[in-house]
C-alpha cells in the first residue's frame, strides 16, 4: 500500500498554536512582542515558556528584568497582534500606536494588557539557548481574567472570548467547541 503523506524536511508544523502579546518592561518603558512559539510545560507548579530570537528588541528586556506577562489575544485584537509582530519597540511605543492601555500587574512590574481577555504574570525561573530561538521557562505568578467572561458560579467562559490561533503564517479564530476533557470515556446517563 502506498503512503498517503509526502515527506517534507523537519520543521515547525505543529499547528494550531496561540498567538499571543507577551508585554515586557516596565509600566513607564514598556513593550509587546507577538509570541506564537509559547505553551504549558507542568501544571503544578504552573510553568509556561516562551521562544524569542535574541535579537528581537523584548529579549533582553525580558532577560534582564526576568519577568512578562502572556496576554492571550482575541479576533478584534488580531490587528494589533500581528503589528506588534512585525514592528519593533525600539523604534515604536506599540501601547501608543496601536491604542493598548496598560495595567497594572500584581506581582511582575510589567504591564498588563486591558484589552486582553486573560494576562498571566511569568518569573523567569531559566532560560534554554535552543538555536534560534532561546526558550524563556516560567513559572505562572497570577492569572488575570477579565470580569465580563465570568459567570454568577465563578466560572470562566473561554468561548466568549474569540480567541485566535496562529497556523502557517495564518490567524485563525476558534471554532465551536466539539467535546470536553472525558467525555470519549464518560458514562452515558439513562434516559427516563
Amino acid at each position: 500500500m502506498e503512503n498517503s503523506k509526502e515527506m517534507w524536511k523537519p520543521g515547525t508544523f505543529v499547528y494550531p498554536i496561540p498567538a499571543v502579546m507577551v508585554s515586557c518592561g516596565t509600566m513607564e518603558k514598556s513593550n509587546i512582542i507577538t509570541v506564537a512559539w509559547t505553551g504549558i510545560l507542568n501544571t503544578n507548579p504552573a510553568i509556561v515558556y516562551i521562544s524569542v530570537r535574541p535579537e528581537r528588541y523584548s529579549y533582553n528586556l525580558i532577560k534582564q528584568q526576568g519577568e512578562f506577562v502572556i496576554n492571550l489575544t482575541t479576533k478584534d485584537l488580531v490587528r494589533q497582534t500581528d503589528w506588534c509582530g512585525v514592528k519593533t519597540g525600539a523604534k515604536v511605543d506599540k501601547f501608543k500606536e496601536m491604542k493598548l492601555h496598560k495595567e497594572k500587574a500584581n506581582f511582575v512590574k510589567c504591564p498588563m494588557i486591558k484589552e486582553s481577555p486573560v494576562s498571566i504574570e511569568c518569573k523567569v525561573r531559566e532560560i534554554k539557548e535552543l538555536g534560534s530561538h532561546h526558550m524563556f521557562v516560567a513559572d505562572v505568578l497570577s492569572i488575570n481574567a477579565d470580569k465580563k467572561y465570568i459567570d454568577s458560579k465563578g466560572t470562566f467562559d473561554i468561548s466568549k472570548c474569540d480567541l485566535i490561533a496562529y497556523a502557517n503564517g495564518k490567524y485563525f479564530t476558534l471554532g465551536k467547541q466539539v467535546g470536553k476533557f472525558g467525555f470519549s470515556v464518560q458514562k452515558k446517563k439513562k434516559r427516563k
